[in-house]
């Protein structure tokens, strides 16, 4: 997908107080490691009040600009799995992940829209957690056999449990009842997929 140029990147500090509300980083700012989400009572503390504004709280929109490029590098990985994984099982997985993932982002693109906001990647360049980076496509396209079975489980695992957290922290602390709605079903469906990935063959030797 071929993103716009926003008139106004955000800023630093602003992304990540954000991103420390929906308990996406660690106190270092964009970074591979995680923290225990914040106690509801931080949360209630140190949340922006809900506004009417056409862009929701803050909390909604670093929801959804987050989610969107997960996505986007999600369907990426599940588009080498889809041709590229050994077991049929996986290859199946894969395909009706990528087309669930797909389905999301037909979602996801028009929330954006309505809240008015750019649709560019804001976390380019970031190792945000659970997000698919280009040096693990570029390790994907390298693999082959159980190796690439191996790292598709691996990613593709952290992806889903990483977007159904921040989801459920937008449930608790987001504004947008569209937006709110729209996190439920990605959590339903996250933990749907949780479920069927550990029972795939491999899934036991590649997640430990």
């Amino acid at each position: 997908m071929t993103r716009s140029t926003p008139s106004k990147p955000p800023a630093a500090p602003t992304l990540f107080a954000l991103l420390v509300l929906l308990a996406l980083t660690a106190s270092a700012g964009c970074s591979t490691a995680t923290e225990p989400a914040p106690r509801p009572s931080a949360v209630r503390n140190t949340a922006p009040a809900p506004s009417a504004s056409a862009s929701g709280t803050p909390t909604d929109a670093a929801w959804v600009q987050l989610m969107t490029p997960m996505n986007e590098k999600a369907v990426a990985l599940l588009t080498l799995a889809a041709d590229r994984a050994t077991e049929p099982r996986v290859r199946a997985f894969a395909t009706r992940l990528r087309g669930d993932q797909e389905a999301e982002l037909g979602r996801l693109r028009p929330l954006l829209a309505r809240m008015r906001l750019p649709d560019t990647d804001v976390h380019a360049g970031h190792a945000m957690p659970g997000m698919v980076t280009e040096s693990d496509l570029a390790a994907a396209k390298a693999a082959k056999g159980a190796a690439f079975d191996r790292l598709f489980l691996t990613r593709i695992r952290d992806h889903l449990r990483h977007s159904a957290q921040v989801s459920r922290s937008e449930i608790a602390a987001g504004a947008r009842a569209d937006a709110k709605r729209l996190a439920a079903a990605l959590v339903t469906a996250r933990e749907a997929a949780l479920t069927e990935l550990e029972a795939l063959p491999g899934a036991t030797r590649a997640l430990g």
